[in-house]
């Protein structure tokens, strides 16, 4: 289904010549195929000649090379939408059903289209997948020669400079890391890339990585000795040439904030840009559009530094005793700022005397510290790098320190650390400047973007204007092989005894359950309560989320076939597992956003003062999104049954419950726990 919503603006960009595109991804042995040729055979034409429907159709190029393959309507008609978006130069906002195919839907017309294209996934691990293993597949059913590029944010890949300071140091202080460093130092002589994910060696959170890595306040850019071989620089380069670059979330937004600084872009210009995973970008967006101080970031400048110092500056003590009397400071600001955990505004916390005179003190640490690394920086770049990030995180503290309209400030405490952020309430009109600028093409598209049929609060979100939508519903035979319980007589979530109440309706269940289940959460704390209750008394296996990695809990999981797993909202969206691995989702309660959170508090608080209605345009459709993406790990596969579980009975009982049920997929709904315990039972 394609809804018209306002005319686009076709004058955005000048026509593609889409010829000489062609041309420059080498010559085909295949012929033109004519206009009129009956495609029921579509041996012996030219791809470009195809349409996008025809590429995934029942006889197209897929079929010849995927076992088992069957066309999909529903992603014939969305690739469709995507081919004419790009040939008009309209934006579409795209909401595809699990199962639909969407990454197909859009690779295809994206290739055809003879554009330079963009794509941007939620994820590295879903950027990984698209690009070593969706991308191959289409290439090879094509039979094209595409130049495509896989570009990450610097972090990813490895620094020879940083990795040979790092060793020089091991080496000297005999730190038992030189072992390890050696081992990257070996790898580092054969790959190509320098990308991390490459090192099966060591975890990609391993904390050696950044000792060998880079960041963009110590990076030496041009003046670095091993510009010249720097992965970052070439994966760069080799992006602004290729005809399609897959990147991430993460990176696109780390691209706008650059340009809006005045620093130029990573990115080069796309005539098409497609944002997978879209429902996520609001919040990244947010993250990059601010400003932040961390402990991490403070740190790291004393090490560097102190290391700089010993190579270029060993006949300044006083500056070594400066240097080394700054991770004092972070320190005493750490505990000024009490226990771990912490969420919260940050204006009153500076009303306390503690917290005030460390922040002071941290203060005039990087003034000195700056005062003296401005006197000796000619002395090399790495000192005049130094320099330059102790001005600017000292920058960044004051700015902290004085209220802003359109920004909330808070910070957020870990065991050993913090983060002190400066965030806008809004980004809708700052993304709208930027979409508006780049004159290309916009594709947003997931499998949960809309409320019902309607997609204003996500394009509300990002201020998109002048858009296509379309919604794709999924082609799951949900009706027959899902089914949806709401238990009865649960008291409201906002019970002291809920969670407990909870636990005893959905037990059974998971007793019962000869597959696995997933019970999501939307708190921390019921998930410790429901651990407590469960890890001893279900005799079978329970994982809990944080007693090891994300990916290590998902093997475990479909392993074991039936086992437990209890998670919160990492584990609501970007998680996969298919057949009776996975049978019952169990959710807990809708997921509303804690009003305490500070953000999302002052962007109440200011919807409230503009005369909106916070809990109906904002807390109510960002909860339904979420709540799908939820109810979307149960049925992933043709042939996957399940029962979904909600127990929050506001489900049934508030009037805006029939928001929630009209967005999720046509499952049938019961209240019968029979019902549901035997339709549990017959899944085999």
């Amino acid at each position: 289904m394609i809804k018209k919503v306002k005319p686009g603006r076709n004058n955005r960009r000048a026509n593609i010549n889409k010829q000489s595109k062609r041309s420059k991804r080498g010559q085909y042995p295949l012929e033109r195929g004519d206009k009129d040729t009956d495609h029921s055979s579509l041996k012996g034409t030219d791809p470009f000649c195809l349409t996008a429907a025809e590429v995934l159709g029942e006889v197209g190029p897929l079929s010849k090379i995927l076992p088992g393959f069957q066309a999909r309507q529903g992603q014939i008609e969305m690739a469709t939408a995507v081919e004419q978006a790009i040939a008009s130069s309209e934006t579409l906002v795209a909401e595809a059903g699990t199962g639909i195919g969407k990454t197909f839907a859009y690779l295809a017309p994206a290739i055809m289209s003879g554009a330079k294209v963009i794509i941007s996934t939620g994820t590295k691990h879903l950027q990984d997948q698209l690009f070593h293993k969706d991308l191959p597949t289409l290439r090879d059913a094509l039979k094209i020669n595409l130049d495509a590029v896989l570009l990450k944010g610097r972090a990813n890949y490895l620094c020879h400079y940083r990795l040979k300071k790092s060793l020089t140091d091991s080496a000297q202080q005999g730190h038992s890391e030189f072992v390890g460093l050696k081992g990257i130092e070996l790898w580092a002589s054969e790959t190509k890339s320098g990308d991390k994910a490459e090192y099966q060696t060591l975890a990609e959170d391993h904390h050696l990585w950044p000792r060998v890595t880079s960041t963009v306040e110590n990076c030496l850019g041009q003046e670095c000795p091993d510009y010249g071989k720097c992965f970052v620089v070439k994966a760069r380069r080799a992006a602004q040439d290729a005809d399609l670059v897959v990147i991430n979330h993460h990176l696109f937004c780390a691209d706008l904030a650059l340009r809006d600084s005045g620093f130029g872009e990573l990115l080069p210009d796309a005539e098409a840009i497609i944002i997978d995973e879209a429902h996520q970008l609001p919040e990244v967006a947010t993250r990059f559009f601010g400003r932040g101080l961390t402990s991490r970031q403070l740190q790291d400048l004393a090490k560097d530094t102190l290391a700089e110092l010993l190579t270029d500056a060993a006949d300044m003590p006083e500056l070594l005793s400066e240097v080394q009397g700054l991770p004092q400071s972070i320190a005493r600001l750490r505990y000024a700022l009490g226990r771990e955990g912490q969420k919260a505004a940050w204006q009153p916390m500076l009303d306390k005397p503690e917290l005030k005179e460390s922040v002071e003190e941290l203060d005039k640490r990087l003034v000195d510290l700056a005062e003296h690394l401005e006197a000796i920086a000619e002395r090399s770049q790495g000192l005049q790098t130094c320099h330059s990030r102790s001005v600017m995180l000292r920058d960044m503290l004051t700015s902290l320190q004085k209220p802003q309209d359109k920004y909330v400030h808070w910070f957020e405490t870990t065991r050993q650390g913090f983060l002190l952020h400066q965030t806008p309430l809004d980004i809708a009109e700052i993304f709208q400047e930027y979409q508006q600028g780049l004159s290309s093409t916009w594709i947003f598209t997931s499998a949960t973007l809309a409320v019902g049929q309607n997609f204003s609060h996500f394009c509300r979100r990002l201020g998109i204007e002048n858009n296509q939508s379309g919604q794709w519903k999924s082609p799951f035979d949900y009706e027959n092989h899902s089914l949806l319980f709401a238990p009865e007589e649960l008291p409201e979530p906002n019970a002291p005894d809920y969670t407990q109440a909870v636990m005893t309706a959905v037990k059974p269940f998971l007793e019962a359950n000869s597959g696995g289940s997933f019970f999501l959460f939307t708190s921390y704390r019921a998930l410790q309560i429901a651990a407590e209750t469960l890890v001893d008394s279900l005799d079978k296996l329970v994982l809990v989320q944080g007693d090891a990695p994300r990916q290590i809990l998902l093997e475990q999981f479909r392993k074991a076939g039936n086992a437990v797993l209890l998670a919160t909202s990492s584990f609501w969206e970007g998680v996969d597992v298919r057949g009776d691995a996975l049978s019952c989702v169990i959710i807990d309660k809708l997921p509303f956003a804690s009003p305490g959170e500070p953000v999302l508090e002052a962007r109440l608080a200011a919807m409230r003062e503009q005369g909106q209605n916070p809990f109906m345009d904002y807390q109510l459709p960002q909860a339904v999104i979420t709540l799908k993406q939820g109810a979307g790990r149960l049925i992933r596969d043709v042939n996957d049954r399940g029962l979904l579980v909600i127990c929050d009975p506001r489900l049934r009982n508030k009037p805006y419950g029939k928001r929630f049920i009209s967005s999720l997929p046509p499952m049938p709904r019961t209240t019968d726990f029979e019902r549901a315990m035997n339709f549990l039972v017959s899944i085999k």
